[in-house]
């Protein structure tokens, strides 16, 4: 078991905080690749930080691919709708980081 430290936008980490965020997106850089199920993983924004465990990751070849597997409001909140938790995820990551691999992990608090 490792412990890792990721960054976060502030609106993502209270919904981890509140428990409606469960399932965290990445792209395949090396760092995320080190995550597994069973990791602790430290999320961070600004001067807040909470502690969760990886209770699965999942790895996708495209956001399509996970928005067709995973439920959209895991990821970006009950407030969120699909149309608009694409958009926020392809603000964040363009096609050249997409084609890095797409990584869900399911969260649990510690």
């Amino acid at each position: 078991m490792a412990e890792h430290t990721l960054n976060i936008r502030k609106p993502y980490f209270n919904l981890i905080a509140s428990g409606a965020k469960t399932i965290e997106v990445r792209v395949g850089y090396p760092k995320i690749r080190k995550i597994n199920a069973g990791d602790i993983l430290r999320v961070s924004s600004g001067d807040d930080t909470l502690t969760t465990r990886v209770a699965e990751v999942k790895e996708y070849e495209s956001f399509q691919a996970l928005l067709e597997t995973e439920e959209a409001t895991a990821i970006g909140g009950p407030d969120m709708t699909h149309d608009q938790l694409v958009t926020a995820i392809r603000g964040i990551y363009p096609p050249e980081k997409e084609a890095l691999g797409v990584f869900a992990f399911h969260l649990t608090p510690v």
